[in-house]
């Protein structure tokens, strides 16, 4: 099994996925003493706040860490990876393992991610409207094609994985649940972006939020015009540009209000897919994508 076809694994592409570190609870200042003047106690306040955030977001680059490619990591790995002290990485993973948001493997003694980030994640799954609707169009589409067909959703910045029906082929390209994307030829990325004000596109290209080779003028400006292409097309396609072996196309999902919510993406290896098959597999995933959007009772923008 090859990985996903839109790569922004983490890393690479995550888009785009130890051992255990102790969070300290935060520091109360003591008792204002005479001699304490209140703009005192506020700096000490203040420097403890940005000490637990610290903290804190070093527990969630650790958790990070993780990937559907390496789903395995010594606390050596995770510590190169995102610059922290052995040490630091070590005492994180010991309080995540606390609350079961990583396990340790017993053979290798490598971390994993814990059974209690499902527990986490479920409710906002379940309050995912769009998962719980498109989950019976992707397994339909699914039959249809013989490929992976997932659902995406954008943070922002990245396109993210949240619903999954894998091929029956024993060679195929999967998205996994949580998957990330942040590569601009990757054709989920493509569709949100269409979506997005061109100022805004720019700006996450030239500030590399969203990765794209040789960032100039005259790239901003072909990319935007792919874009466009794409939405009137129907469905935004990466024929092996961000991998050699992969393809993928996908299609907008759009809300009661016209705004795009989510986007279906239908993987697959490339050498099972000629330019004739992928007109139609974009095709079918437009098909896919409208009537989840009617199942929303959403609507397209005219």
């Amino acid at each position: 099994m090859t990985r996903p076809v839109d790569t922004a694994w983490c890393p690479p592409a995550e888009s785009g996925g130890a051992s255990a570190v102790e969070i300290s609870p935060a520091k109360y200042s003591e008792p204002m003493t005479p001699t304490e003047s209140s703009d005192t106690l506020e700096n000490n306040n203040s420097t403890g706040d940005s000490k637990n955030t610290s903290v804190i977001v070093n527990a969630i680059a650790v958790l990070r860490s993780f990937t559907a490619d390496e789903p395995l990591l010594g606390v050596t790995e995770i510590a190169g990876r995102i610059g922290l002290h052995k040490s630091t990485v070590s005492r994180i993973l010991a309080t995540l393992e606390q609350e079961n948001l990583v396990e340790r493997d017993v053979d290798s003694r490598r971390f994993r991610l814990g059974l209690g980030m499902i527990a986490m994640a479920g409710p906002l799954l379940a309050e995912l409207e769009e998962r719980r609707v498109a989950y019976p169009v992707l397994r339909e589409l699914t039959e249809r094609t013989g490929e992976t067909s997932a659902l995406m959703v954008w943070n922002g910045n990245e396109s993210m994985c949240v619903e999954q029906i894998p091929s029956r082929h024993q060679v195929k390209h999967l998205a996994p649940l949580g998957a990330r994307y942040n590569e601009a030829l990757s054709s989920s990325v493509q569709v949100f972006l269409a979506s997005e004000n061109e100022d805004r596109v720019r700006q996450l290209l030239r500030s590399g939020s969203i990765t794209l080779t040789g960032v100039d003028e005259d790239a901003v400006e072909a990319y935007l015009l792919r874009l466009k292409e794409s939405m009137e097309r129907g469905w935004a396609v990466n024929f092996g540009e961000t991998s050699i072996e992969e393809v993928g196309v996908a299609s907008p999902v759009y809300d009661h209000r016209g705004n795009m919510v989510a986007s279906v993406l239908i993987p697959a290896p490339k050498f099972r897919v000629s330019q004739d098959t992928l007109n139609s597999l974009g095709e079918a995933c437009a098909a896919a994508a409208a009537k989840v959007t009617t199942r929303l009772g959403g609507r397209a923008p005219h």
